[in-house]
């Protein structure tokens, strides 16, 4: 039965997790505490009742408690620059100096670029590009003093330029913001390659999550290439620990990496 390793691999650790009220966010920052990681989960979504899809940090953060882990439940709503600050001042003041930040949050709306509103466009841009680079810029300092850190950016395949002959469904936006994330990932990779810090992206592939449900993403044509979320948990932990010099800049997709290192997906508490 899965439990909290608290001599696992990421054993005193402190990981900041953003979008883990459900889904994607909800499974990294259970697979990170059965390694041992000190977990803060952040969202917008703290009772049921602030979302109309399931899940909060307060459930998330109970799952890990409850299974003899440590974990912090800190509201953010990522796209004010208060909150942003807050939940990281708020993580070292509980847990202390942040070692793994994954940026997951998203907000996204499937908008043809005729019609796509100027505020929505913002936002998306504040939530899903700035924020990982505000976050990234909060959590260096403590990472360069103590020589050692990870920073990993969740992306999609969306990223990729699109075949111009299939019909698109309003993702221009999307594939933007995510196409930015991408050289963000690159670039800091780069520059943080001598302080020790690894920098790493990774998109999930097709994954059965709230969200994706309530958008109608997984339909006749894709539903044999969904893959459960316990296979992005567990390619998100590797690229999260190890020699952060061979282990860096990397653009990754969950199912290459389950099988470039030949991983097996562990159950979630």
């Amino acid at each position: 039965m899965s439990r909290i390793n608290s001599k696992g691999l990421l054993a005193g650790k402190v990981a900041v997790i953003t979008g883990a009220s459900r889904g994607i966010g909800e499974a990294i920052a259970l697979r990170f505490a059965m390694e041992g990681a000190r977990v803060v989960v952040s969202a917008r979504t703290v009772d049921q009742d602030d979302h109309y899809l399931p899940g909060t940090i307060k459930a998330t953060a109970a799952r890990i408690t409850d299974a003899g882990g440590q974990a912090l439940a800190v509201r953010a709503d990522l796209s004010i620059a208060e909150d942003r600050h807050a939940l990281i001042s708020t993580a070292q003041d509980h847990f202390g100096s942040v070692d793994i930040l994954v940026n997951n949050a998203a907000i996204t709306y499937f908008i043809p670029v005729e019609t796509f509103p100027e505020r929505r466009f913002r936002l998306m841009m504040d939530v899903q590009v700035w924020t990982p680079f505000e976050l990234s810029q909060l959590v260096l300092p403590g990472m360069r003093e103590r020589g050692e850190g990870w920073i990993l950016n969740v992306s999609s395949h969306a990223a990729i330029h699109p075949d111009k002959t299939l019909p698109g469904r309003g993702s221009t936006v999307y594939g933007m913001c995510k196409a930015a994330l991408e050289r963000f990932t690159t670039g800091l990779a780069q520059e943080t390659y001598d302080d020790n810090i690894g920098v790493n992206v990774i998109s999930p592939g097709l994954v059965a999550t709230p969200g994706v449900m309530h958008h109608k993403l997984i339909n006749e044509t894709n539903k044999d290439r969904v893959t459960p979320v316990e296979h992005m948990a567990e390619a998100c932990l590797r690229l999260c620990h190890g020699d952060a010099k061979r282990l860096t800049g990397r653009i990754d997709y969950a199912d290459q990496v389950m099988e470039e290192f030949k991983l097996n997906a562990a159950e979630l508490i």
